[in-house]
């Protein structure tokens, strides 16, 4: 039967979904597990902070989401040693012209390829998302760049997220090359994506997505699941309804320690980063040894606890002994 709990306040921790920490602010994040508990504002009312512990008792699982590990392979330890893992490793079509700051795919397989023999290939799903088409950037060579990666990238992951660009019309001023993208168009591209995937034995999936790709092979699931993640890390977790981290998202609720307006990637299409002055002040106003990612606790700041609910099944058998 299904919990009645709906993931509200899990301890899932996630260090991606505001801004790449892992590339980024890694010196912050080792800083903060060590130490033991973080700080992260609320987005929609500033003033409010919560403060989450990060001792493993307190922890079901990190989940993380980047575009590039190598700064943190070395230190990666201190936290896969001690806590549950899932990793994202997102790797699109696109090169520095839409992604002005990501290494290059060679570069960036190679970190993958060290990633998984760290954490092993079923902790690790390969994002290719978002899709978009552009004249530069047209199906044919999306595809292409697809099959291209997948013979390379299927060795070291235990699947892959297909996903398209979202907000379309907001990305107009900082994409103006964007081409509409409709539901014919989706549906074109996952039929012809689908067999270059199974081709590669390489599992494909969307999420965050109301619609369904199921008829050509493609999965409709949430990428970070208690399910996915109690497999790869062998651990049983509670039946809990997932109510996504945002609308249409079939994830586990997780807690982000990020920030928005403060990725340094400055890809093209990211809904993250509203204006690169932005991101360039809050880079400015970031401390290493600060428990917020960005600047410090102001006076008239407003900080609670986060409740941290553990979904881990209890897998002790009670003893006739023990009754």
């Amino acid at each position: 039967m299904e919990d009645t709990q709906h993931g509200k306040d899990s301890m899932v921790i996630s260090t991606g979904i505001r801004t790449d920490i892992v590339n980024h602010y890694s010196d912050w994040l080792f800083e903060r597990f060590r130490e033991g508990f973080v700080y992260t504002r609320n987005p929609l009312f500033p003033g409010r902070v919560t403060r989450y512990l990060l001792q493993p008792d307190k922890v079901d699982a990190v989940v993380f989401c980047s575009k590039n590990y190598a700064p943190a392979l070395g230190r990666l330890h201190q936290i896969t040693d001690r806590y549950h893992t899932f990793f994202h490793y997102t790797i699109t079509a696109f090169g520095r012209d839409i992604e002005p700051n990501i290494p290059d795919f060679d570069e960036r397989i190679a970190t993958l390829a060290e990633l998984s023999k760290l954490v092993g290939r079923e902790r690790i799903l390969w994002r290719f998302e978002p899709v978009f088409f552009t004249e530069s950037y047209p199906m044919e060579r999306i595809l292409d760049t697809f099959d291209r990666l997948a013979e390379r990238i299927a060795p070291h992951v235990c699947g892959c997220i297909l996903g398209f660009v979202e907000a379309f019309f907001t990305l107009r001023t900082r994409l103006p090359e964007i081409q509409p993208l409709d539901n014919a168009q989706k549906r074109e591209f996952a039929r012809r994506i689908a067999p270059i995937a199974e081709k590669y034995s390489l599992p494909m999936q969307s999420c965050g997505s109301y619609a369904s790709y199921e008829e050509f092979g493609i999965a409709q699931k949430g990428c970070y699941t208690l399910d996915k993640i109690g497999r790869a890390n062998d651990c049983t977790f509670r039946s809990v309804r997932h109510t996504g981290n945002h609308r249409g998202c079939l994830c586990i609720t997780s807690r982000d320690i990020g920030w928005y307006d403060s990725c340094p990637n400055l890809c093209r299409y990211c809904n993250a980063n509203h204006s690169v002055a932005e991101v360039r002040e809050n880079m400015r106003r970031h401390d290493p040894h600060s428990p917020l990612l960005i600047g410090g606790l102001n006076d008239t700041d407003e900080l609670t606890d986060g409740v941290q609910t553990s979904y881990l099944r209890d897998e002790r058998q009670i003893s006739l002994f023990d009754l």
